[in-house]
Order: structure tokens, then sequence, then C-alpha cells
């Protein structure tokens, strides 16, 4: 366990006591669902229920001896319950409590990310919807494109971390399944029945066909959903990242009155929580790797998956809530430089708008060769200028290019309609009205 990225809320979940509390609530409705057949007497089940507790510390002296975990579990809860503890683990194999408790502790790991995510997805939401109509250079290959809006940009990582959140909650239906089968999934000592009772009253489904283990591929889609999110929680760092560069600086993170940005040089203030971010997600993609090699295992189980999981699941979980927590902080401190926006986006001299001029000249009559060898020829030249220093925009440069008479003679302010930034920002509301989010805001 990665002790210094881990939450609360995570930690309480992934602890041994919780561990061993699913575990206890699997074995008393086990025997509750026997006592249902007369199995166990009412008497020993008044008892059970009365006296059964797990110490951890007992169960690690125990271990220690037996080195078999769920061995150590049962003896542990006999011993708090005396001659009746006889009846605790009744027809069982290890795997049935474990894989049945596993699905509790997921799910409820998985209740707590989405509960974070849904934060997240606010915040963002209320980043996009301030700055919706504030044009910004789109960028593609890092090179500026065409205009876009700060809103719009921001509006990508909403309809992305909502994705995550659908995505996590379809993984947690799946794995929501309870597994009572036996040594090799044929109920020979437990029947079906027994499992659909203890299925029932924990809230979860029956493994359709189990073998001693709930098959791993549904837990590998856990972990899978998990390190899509942290990778969309990447690309949302690293736009922060490049947005912060000294060279963009169109937002940054925010900044403490007494932090430090570096020992050596006291102007630095370094984007290091998205790098954090950056950095972290990388693990998360690691534990991918490792749950889908615990899917394919020998025969009816080999034991491979368990020392894996014992460090994935509760690393995955922590890192994944760790990381949405800092983001959160990021985006709600984020500062937003709306002039450095405006000048970058003023800065290449109308090179953004070479798209709308390309498609007015072939519809003023030229082959499209023509007119991107006209516009490109110009383009070119404003580059040149642009980093010579110069001022001539490529507004200028094509008002006075004799080859766009066509397009003057259609309309004599043609090239200037050309570079309109109100033309990129018409359909801007019509695509925040696609998310309910926004609905009733003004």
């Amino acid at each position: 366990m990665i002790d210094k990225y881990c939450t609360e809320e995570m930690s309480r979940i992934w602890s041994d006591e919780n561990k061993f509390a699913k575990w206890l609530n699997v074995e008393l409705a086990v025997c509750r669902a026997w006592a249902k057949d007369g199995v166990i007497p009412p008497e020993s089940l008044e008892e059970i229920t009365k006296r059964a507790s797990c110490d951890v510390k007992r169960i690690a002296e125990i271990e220690a001896e037996t080195q078999h975990d769920v061995i150590a579990f049962v003896s542990s809860v006999a011993e708090s319950i005396g001659p009746s503890g006889r009846y605790v683990h009744l027809g069982l194999t290890s795997s049935d409590v474990i894989d049945t408790a596993a699905s509790l502790l997921l799910s409820d790991a998985l209740d707590v990310l989405v509960e974070a995510a849904g934060n997240l997805y606010d915040s963002l939401a209320r980043v996009a919807w301030k700055y919706r109509h504030t044009p910004c250079a789109g960028r593609s290959h890092g090179i500026h494109a065409e205009p876009t809006t700060f809103g719009l940009k921001f509006l990508g990582f909403v309809s992305e971390v909502g994705r995550d959140i659908e995505r996590m909650r379809l993984a947690r239906n799946e794995i929501r399944v309870c597994k009572l089968s036996g040594a090799v999934g044929t109920y020979a000592n437990c029947p079906p029945h027994i499992e659909a009772r203890v299925a029932a009253e924990l809230g979860l489904e029956p493994d359709p066909v189990s073998t001693q283990v709930i098959q791993r591929d549904r837990h590998a889609r856990v972990v899978g959903e998990i390190a899509i999110y942290g990778a969309g929680l990447e690309r949302l760092a690293l736009e922060i990242r490049h947005l912060q560069r000294t060279e963009v600086l169109e937002a940054s993170e925010p900044f403490g009155k007494k932090q430090k940005g570096s020992s050596a040089m006291p102007h630095k203030k370094n984007p290091i929580l998205s790098e954090r971010v950056c950095g972290l997600s990388r693990l998360l993609r690691a534990y991918d790797s490792s749950a889908l090699e615990n899917i394919a295992l020998w025969h009816e189980r080999d034991i491979s998956h368990s020392s894996v999981e014992r460090v994935i699941w509760g690393d995955s979980f922590n890192l994944a809530h760790y990381m949405t927590n800092i983001m959160k902080k990021i985006v709600d401190g984020l500062v937003v430089n709306q002039d450095m926006i405006k000048r970058n986006l003023d800065m290449t001299k109308g090179l953004l708008f070479s798209g709308r001029a390309l498609l007015e000249l072939v519809a003023s009559g030229m082959s499209r060769e023509e007119a991107y060898a006209v516009v490109q020829e110009n383009a070119m030249r404003c580059w040149s200028g642009f980093l010579a220093g110069g001022e001539e925009s490529l507004s200028e440069l094509l008002d006075g290019d004799v080859r766009l008479s066509k397009l003057k003679e259609r309309n004599p302010d043609g090239v200037k309609k050309l570079f309109d930034l109100d033309f990129y920002m018409k359909y801007v509301d019509d695509i925040f009205a696609r998310f309910p989010v926004f609905k009733g805001q003004k």
C-alpha cells in the first residue's frame, strides 16, 4: 500500500479490519442461510450471531503458524464463538469468502471514487461554463490551429470525466457477484440455494458459473476502468502543464503565499501538482497490465492472482482517489490569464484564420489546389514576418493579393470578414446545450 497517497475513506475500505469485517459478513450470511434449512440449530445461530468477532492481531498470530489467512480468520472467529463456532465456514472453500467479500470491497471503493469524480466533474463544468465565450487559440500538434473557446477546451474534459463515471458504474454492476460454489465450482458441499440466499442478503447476484474463483475478467475491468480514468486525468493535467508554460501562460495551478517553486530560483512557479498526477497515472496503467495478467489461471484456479491483488486493488483505488482530489484542487484554484489568452490568439497575425480563407476562395470559384497555394503562400510570408518581428498580418497580405479579385467582387469587405472570431463561436451554445448539467444556467 502506498500510504503517502492514501485517503481516509479509501484507507478504511482497504484496511485489514474492514477486509476481515467483510469476510465475517459473508460467513454470518452463510450461517443464516444454513439455519433456514435446519442445518445449524437456532440456539447455535443465536450464539454465532451474538459472539462472532474477528481480531486482527489474533488472526496474524494464527497465520504466522498456519501460513493461511482464511484458516487463521476462521479459527479466530470460531474461538470468539465457542462450541458453535464449528458451523462457521460450513461447506465453503477459502475463495468463496474472499471473492464474495472482494465484490463488496470493490463496490464500496467504486462508490467512493465515483463520488469524488462527480465532484471533479462539477468543478470542470463551472470552469467550462464561465469561459464558454472566451476565444482562445486552438492548437493541434502544439501549433496554433483555429480559434476555439477556453470553455470548450474544458468542456471536453467535462465530457470525458462523465464517461469515466458511467464506465465505473457499469464496472460496479459487473463486479457485484457472489460465489459460494465450492472447491471447483460444483456446489457439491454448498447447494445453489444457499448461495442465492447469501447473495440476496448482501445485495449481490450469484455468479452464473464460477470455478474455485470468480473469473478475473470482471476484476480486470474494474482496474482497467480506473486506469482509463487515470489516463483522462493525465490528459487534463498535461493540458494545464502546457498552459502554464512561460511561453503560453494562459492558465496555471494555484500557488500559495508561502509556497516555494525552486531551491535555486526564487521566481519559479512550477506545475508540480499536475506533474504529480501525470506520474501517478503511469502506475495505474501498470496495475491494469497486472490485472489483465490475472485473468489466465491454471485450470479451475491457481493462486498467482492473489498476491497481485493484495497490492493493485488498494493501490489503484487510493491513487485514483488521491489524483481526483488533487485535480479538483487544481481546477477549483485555476488561475486563468485572459490577457495572455488574447495576446496568444493575436500573436500569429491572423494565421488561425487560414482555413476559412481557403474555403472562401474555393467558394469564389478557385479550384481547391489553387486556393490552397494562394493562402499557403501568404501564410508562409506571414510566418516569416512574424518570426522576424514584422507587423504585417495575414489579412493585410491577402487583401493585397490580386488573385483574390473574385472574392472582392463578391464582397468588398470579403477579406476582412474572413477574420471574424464570431464565425468560430456561433455554435458554442449549441454544444453546451447537449449537457444536462448546464440546463437552466445563464
